[in-house]
Formats: structure tokens, C-alpha cells, sequence
């Protein structure tokens, strides 16, 4: 019977159940059976939490909790809208723009995690370089459309470093046509250093630029980064 019941579990894909169905005490039919069904759903919830995660390719981050008291939060969003990622449902962009070192990366990577935890959204990291990589190796080979359409999927696209290098012609088209692409469709989060005044000198060309930052301000956020870098103080209380 045993066998007949994990055969059974396996053709209806209950995993938890399959393997755990023997060890469920109860006092009841009833109770047997909704402790099996809460048990089943809270480990494909778990699982589909893991896969999401590894999906977002998000970087390690420490326990602290984030210090919002120097960064200004402009009006039409609150910090506990941009924390918990509910502008995500809104189709609306976060622009994160301060120093080096001032939590611009760490805030972003805390709003992924509360989106995929709290809403199981699909979320992807990057790095712009990295990004336009990926982007000018995919257009090389014939599978641009592929990256695309798997962009296309997200509902938050992070993009982290804007600013700190500049890039060629052909990565920055490529880049314009995923903003683009993602426009009023799904967020965006961007961490920069640098004005939009100064962005010319990372898109190269002014008409490309003005068409970049048009698409992103439409429907976003600035929020301005204005401490000293945690980093530098915390290489001070280590001297």
C-alpha cells in the first residue's frame, strides 16, 4: 500500500507529501489530510521562494537593517512603499542616485527580496556592464531575441552602476531597446552616481540619452542619496 501511495504522490507531483506522508500524526482523517495539503503548499511555496532567488542572481548582503535618515524620499512614494516593493504593481521605476558606498546597491537588493518573498515577483540583478555583456554576446550570436523575451518575463529589472563606465555605441542601443522594452511594462530600478545632466557621458550620444531618460523618468521615483559612504566609515572604525 505503501508503495501504491508513493507512486500516487509522485504521478500528482507532491513532493513533500511522497516522502513525508508516514510521519504526519493526527487525530482525525480530516486533520491527517489538511496537514499533508498545509505541508505540500508551504514546501512548493519554499521552493518556488529558492528558485526565485537564484533566478535574481542578487548579491550578498549583510543582517543590519537599512538607514534610511540620508536619503530624501520624494513626494508621491513612502519608505514603507519603496521597503516592501508594493510600486512593483504600479509599473513604476526607483532611480537611486548618490555617492559610492552610500546604500544605493544594498536598498535595491532588500527591495528584491521583499518583492519575492512577499509577492513572489521575478526579479533580475545586473550590473550595467554586465547587462550590456550579456546583451552585445547575445546580439553576436543570434540570441538577443532569447535574452529578450527572458527580460521580458521580469517584473523588476534592477540595474545597478549606472555611471561608472561608458559605454560603446552598440551596448547603449542595446540597453535603450531593454529600457524601451521595459517601459510602463514593468519596474525598473536604477543605482547611479551620476545627474541625469551627466548621462551623456555614459550613453554617448545626446539623442539616445534624452530618449533613455525620458522613458525612465515617466512613471518613477528619484530618491537622493545624501550620507557619507558607509564603506570609507567603516574602513575608520577599523584602523
Amino acid at each position: 500500500m505503501e508503495e501504491q501511495i508513493v507512486a500516487y504522490a509522485k504521478r500528482l507531483k507532491l513532493s513533500w507529501i511522497k516522502e513525508n506522508f508516514n510521519q504526519v500524526e493526527a487525530d482525525s482523517h480530516q486533520e491527517y489530510l489538511l496537514k499533508l495539503f498545509e505541508e505540500e503548499v508551504k514546501n512548493r511555496e519554499e521552493r518556488k521562494v529558492n528558485l526565485l532567488l537564484k533566478q535574481a542572481q542578487l548579491p550578498k548582503t549583510g543582517q543590519q537593517p537599512f538607514q534610511w535618515e540620508h536619503i530624501q524620499i520624494p513626494q508621491g512614494i513612502d519608505r514603507a512603499t519603496i521597503q516592501n516593493g508594493a510600486f512593483i504593481h504600479e509599473k513604476e521605476n526607483l532611480i537611486l542616485y548618490g555617492g559610492v558606498g552610500t546604500g544605493k546597491t544594498y536598498l535595491a537588493t532588500l527591495i528584491s527580496l521583499n518583492a519575492i518573498h512577499r509577492f513572489g515577483s521575478r526579479v533580475k540583478f545586473y550590473t550595467v556592464a554586465s547587462l550590456v555583456n550579456k546583451l552585445i554576446e547575445a546580439n553576436q550570436q543570434g540570441t538577443l531575441q532569447k535574452l529578450i523575451k527572458q527580460i521580458e518575463k521580469l517584473d523588476l529589472l534592477v540595474l545597478d552602476e549606472l555611471g561608472y563606465i561608458p559605454l560603446h555605441k552598440e551596448g547603449a542601443e542595446l540597453l535603450f531597446q531593454v529600457i524601451s522594452m521595459c517601459y510602463e511594462s514593468k519596474s525598473i530600478v536604477i543605482t547611479t552616481n551620476l545627474q541625469f545632466g551627466q548621462w551623456n557621458h555614459v550613453f554617448g550620444d545626446p539623442v539616445l540619452t534624452e530618449a533613455v531618460i525620458d522613458r525612465l523618468i515617466h512613471h518613477s521615483h528619484l530618491l537622493l542619496f545624501t550620507g557619507e559612504s558607509f564603506r570609507y566609515k567603516e574602513s575608520l572604525l577599523h584602523e
